[in-house]
């Protein structure tokens, strides 16, 4: 089976190649390849140490002290350690946890401000979250969604058109006094917002599938690491995009 996801960890070159070797790895034994229950197991690893290091800025915009800086530092570091995995899968054992703590950084920082704006927003925003990879888990469980061709490329087709929007919008803005129509509490704006998380959540399916393909290719125990990274990415994109949402909502009442 072909898949694609728009996950750059989850992509079909690395989880399509044959099941005698992998990225020069060969193959053992049961023990020593990637299962479903390991990579879940580890993305709870990532997820309590995304949230431990969310703590630390959100504790010091809470006690007065600017998150600004480990806020970015974060960001830049996260970003780094995406693009390294991406390219030397083998070292996520290493890379994942680090990306789980500066990620947390960023989003403990962004978090607590967003709170002081609008107080409950965060709960809410993490319980949304939550909540649609709990149902988006069971569809896929119980196979109520099925991952088809058609399904993945619709998928793919609309990640990348929301991607190259939120970019070109961006730098247009920075040398411009344009403001992009996804700004605001329009209900245009909301719309956007509601439909980006819905897009979010359908790469969840994708990402689930590469997760199980790649246990049945048994691939190397490494990739429980990458995949876990992985769908930690869409996790994060999806609760900034219920953040996002959530402002919006609170700024018209």
């Amino acid at each position: 089976m072909s898949s694609n996801s728009k996950n750059p960890f989850l992509n079909n070159k690395i989880f399509t190649s044959t099941k005698e070797e992998v990225h020069e790895a060969t193959i053992i034994g049961h023990e020593q390849t990637m299962t479903i229950a390991g990579t879940m197991n580890k993305s709870l690893i990532l997820f309590l140490l995304l949230t431990a290091a969310a703590m630390i800025t959100w504790w010091m915009a809470a006690n007065g002290q600017s998150p600004v800086v480990p806020m970015i530092g974060g960001a830049i570091m996260g970003l780094i350690l995406v693009v390294i995995a991406t390219f030397k899968p083998q070292l996520s054992g290493y890379l994942a946890p680090g990306y789980a703590v500066f990620e947390g950084l960023f989003i403990g920082g962004i978090s607590a401000i967003f709170e002081i704006k609008y107080p409950g927003i965060v709960t809410q925003a993490v319980g949304a979250t939550l909540v649609t990879f709990a149902v988006c888990l069971g569809l896929y469980k119980f196979k109520i969604v099925q991952v088809t061709e058609r399904f993945k490329s619709i998928v793919i087709a609309a990640t990348l058109a929301i991607a190259t929007y939120y970019l070109i919008s961006w730098l247009i803005s920075l040398f411009t006094s344009f403001v992009p129509v996804h700004y605001g509490n329009s209900m245009m704006s909301i719309g956007i917002s509601i439909f980006v998380i819905v897009i979010a959540a359908m790469n969840l399916f994708l990402d689930f599938d590469q997760i199980e393909e790649g246990a049945n290719r048994k691939m190397p125990k490494y990739m429980e690491w990458y995949g876990a990274m992985g769908l930690m990415i869409t996790l994060v994109w999806l609760y900034m995009e219920f953040l996002r949402l959530l402002s919006k909502l609170n700024s018209r009442d």
